[in-house]
């Protein structure tokens, strides 16, 4: 019985080692794509509610000068991809129902995505919008440059550290809502010390993607980041 469950194991580690590498080649192959076409990609993720879509609105109320394109993830519903439609900015939602009702979007997901958009679509900065989740989409690349992990202030100082994985790959966090702050028993220096001890080079940001609080440095950010390919 017990080399049956061995066996298995194997089984099943060869399987999704074998998924991740398919993974990885189809993300190398959208990186070249989107390299070719002059876009700095983003992979936006978070866990459901931190305000990654009021925070994508704000952006684009903010940075005229970046012409953006928007991928949207959801299992179901195109809720967030109508809101980010209001604002002229060329979007295709993904509805992960279709491919068995995953918890995060993957790189043939983003493939096949973006050859909806037409393809004389000037794009400077295409964001990717994960499903909500902090566990699944870590360590799946999509072809992105760069990972940004939005944490609202709600979700308390400990994130960091129960969910390592997705803040280790991240190369910027965008700490959210913070006027909520005087309502709150929460320290954003523990959350700061918690991302840091998991990945010292993460570049932190604190705003409210509400009030408009903060925005300024990761309006920066993406500028500099859109120049890229240019």
């Amino acid at each position: 019985m017990l080399k049956i469950l061995e066996r298995g194991y194997e089984v099943e580690v060869k399987i999704l080692e074998d998924v991740m590498k398919a993974n990885d080649q189809i993300a190398e192959d959208n990186r070249e794509m989107f390299t070719e076409k002059k876009m700095f990609v983003i992979n936006l993720m978070s866990s459901p509610g931190s305000g990654k879509t009021t925070l994508l609105e704000k952006t684009f109320e903010t940075a005229e000068n970046i012409k953006f394109g928007v991928i949207e993830g959801d299992v179901r519903t195109s809720l967030d991809g109508d809101r980010i439609a209001r604002y002229n900015i060329p979007v295709v939602q993904i509805h992960t129902e279709l491919f068995g009702g995953a918890c995060h979007l993957d790189a043939n997901m983003v493939k096949k995505a973006w050859k909806v958009f037409p393809q004389d679509t000037n794009i400077d900065l295409l964001f990717i919008e994960n499903i909500g989740n902090l566990v699944c989409p870590a360590g799946r690349s999509l072809g992105e440059d760069k990972n940004v992990v939005v944490l609202s202030v709600t979700e308390g100082e400990d994130k960091p550290a129960k969910y390592p994985l997705i803040f280790r790959l991240a190369h910027v966090l965008i700490i959210n809502k913070i006027d909520l702050l005087p309502f709150l028993d929460i320290n954003v220096n523990e959350i700061i010390k918690n991302a840091k001890a998991i990945n010292p080079k993460i570049e932190i940001m604190e705003l409210s993607a509400k009030t408009g609080e903060g925005l300024e440095k990761w309006i920066t950010w993406l500028e500099k980041k859109a120049t890229t390919y240019k």
